[in-house]
């Protein structure tokens, strides 16, 4: 949990290449044991079956290698980095209390396209290694008001969409949520499930521990 991982590859952009690539380094091998082959075992089938000249198709198979690298390349080069900050602050919730606010950016140096986002909710008492399902925002809201928490007051959480994630070199973040000290009391883990899609469409997941940190001895929270 919390490293970021590729979950998909564009089928179009890497398999396309990537089969061509197989198939005339198939049809090469074809073409070298045909090529060591005596004349009369090459009259005879399937051996008498050319596919393609060496000439063009080591050609072929050097520009289908090139697209396979460059694309590789091109892919590591637009790859997004997610990453997430949170701190003690004010002004989402109610009364202006101290808040836990929770932030998503793109460390990367292009646009990246939010494709999915799930909540997991975790409360005090409950066993943490068997925790519930994926949910998206509505659900975890059911959860944590069925659990005495209040929207607004205790918590907020910010529905993603396909919402853009544009790459950036400062620590500027994209809010998630805010949440009360109460909530942070009474909840044992809210864990954020963040799936993008980059611009060569690979799409790229990390899972977030949204209250990493909100109780840390090292860190300095606020007085009630």
């Amino acid at each position: 949990m919390g490293v970021q991982r590729r979950v998909r590859r564009s089928p179009l952009l890497f398999t396309v290449p990537v089969m061509l690539l197989l198939l005339l380094t198939a049809v090469l091998g074809w073409e070298v044991v045909r090529a060591n082959m005596t004349a009369e075992a090459r009259s005879e089938w399937p051996w008498r079956l050319e596919l393609l000249d060496m000439e063009p198709l080591g050609s072929l198979l050097a520009v289908a290698a090139g697209a396979v690298l460059a694309r590789a390349q091109y892919a590591r080069t637009v790859r997004p980095m997610l990453g997430w900050r949170a701190d003690w602050t004010t002004g989402h919730l109610r009364g202006g209390v101290p808040e836990w606010q929770v932030g998503l950016l793109n460390g990367g140096s292009h646009t990246a396209v939010i494709e999915a986002y799930a909540c997991r909710v975790v409360l005090r008492g409950e066993d943490p290694g068997n925790t519930g399902s994926w949910t998206d925002v509505q659900g975890a809201a059911e959860i944590l008001t069925g659990a005495g928490l209040t929207v607004g007051e205790d918590f907020q959480l910010v529905t993603m969409g396909n919402f853009p994630l544009v790459g950036t070199g400062s620590y500027e973040t994209t809010m998630l949520g805010a949440f009360s000290r109460r909530f942070v009391d009474e909840v044992e883990a809210l864990h954020l499930r963040v799936r993008v899609v980059d611009v060569v469409g690979d799409s790229h997941e990390r899972i977030l521990d949204a209250l990493k940190g909100a109780r840390s001895t090292a860190y300095q929270r606020p007085a009630p």
